[in-house]
C-alpha cells in the first residue's frame, strides 16, 4: 500500500517540531506493511488552504499518487469548518483514498458507519478553536495597545505586499494621509 503522510504546525519553534508528528506517522505506515512514498509538512495555519504542500498533496490526491493519507490528528489536515474538511475528505474518497488519524482512531475512511458522523462533529470543533484562537490573539492585542505599546510594522519595501494583498495601495509617502483602501 503506498501511503503519503501529511504533518502541519503552526510555528516553526521547538515546542511545535513536525517530527513530532511524522516520526510515530512514519511508525504506523511501517506497521501497517505499507511505504511512505510522500511526505507533506507545512509551517502554517490551518484556518486556509492556502498551504504550500497541503495544495501539492490534493493535486496529487487528483492523480491517485497513494492509496492512503495519514495525518496526526483532524485539525492537522484543516481548521477551515466542517464544509472545507468535508470537501476534502469527499475529494480523498472520490479519487479511491482512505483517510486515517493517529489521534483519532475513529477516523479511518477504510470503515464506514458512526466515523462519517463524528467526523462533521470534530471539524466543527476545529473551527471553534480556530475562532477560540483569532480571539485570544485579538484580545491580546488590546491589551497591548491599551498599555502602549505600538503594533504593527512600519511601513516600508518590505509591506507593500502584505498592504497590496490586504487590500490597501501599496504606496505611501509616510507624510500625509495613510494609504487609500482600495
Amino acid at each position: 500500500m503506498k501511503i503519503a503522510i501529511y504533518a502541519r504546525v503552526s510555528k516553526s519553534d521547538e515546542s511545535q517540531d513536525p517530527d513530532n508528528q511524522l516520526q510515530p506517522l512514519r511508525r504506523f505506515a511501517q506497521a501497517i506493511g505499507g511505504e511512505v512514498i510522500v511526505e507533506y509538512v507545512d509551517l502554517a495555519s490551518g484556518g486556509n488552504s492556502d498551504r504550500v504542500n497541503f495544495l501539492r498533496m490534493l493535486e496529487d490526491v487528483d492523480r491517485n499518487k497513494f492509496d492512503l493519507l495519514c495525518i496526526w490528528s483532524l485539525d492537522r489536515l484543516s481548521r477551515e469548518g466542517i464544509s472545507n474538511t468535508l470537501g476534502y475528505l469527499e475529494r480523498l474518497k472520490r479519487n479511491g483514498i482512505a483517510l486515517k488519524s493517529l489521534q483519532e482512531g475513529w477516523l479511518d475512511t477504510r470503515d464506514e458507519g458512526i466515523g462519517q458522523l463524528l467526523l462533521a462533529i470534530f471539524s466543527w470543533v476545529a473551527q471553534q478553536e480556530r475562532k477560540r484562537i483569532v480571539e485570544r490573539t485579538k484580545a491580546g492585542l488590546a491589551r497591548a495597545k491599551r498599555n502602549g505599546k505600538k503594533l504593527g510594522r512600519p511601513f516600508g519595501a518590505k509591506d507593500s505586499k502584505r498592504r497590496r494583498r490586504s487590500g490597501y495601495i501599496a504606496y505611501w509617502n509616510g507624510k500625509n494621509n495613510p494609504p487609500a483602501k482600495i
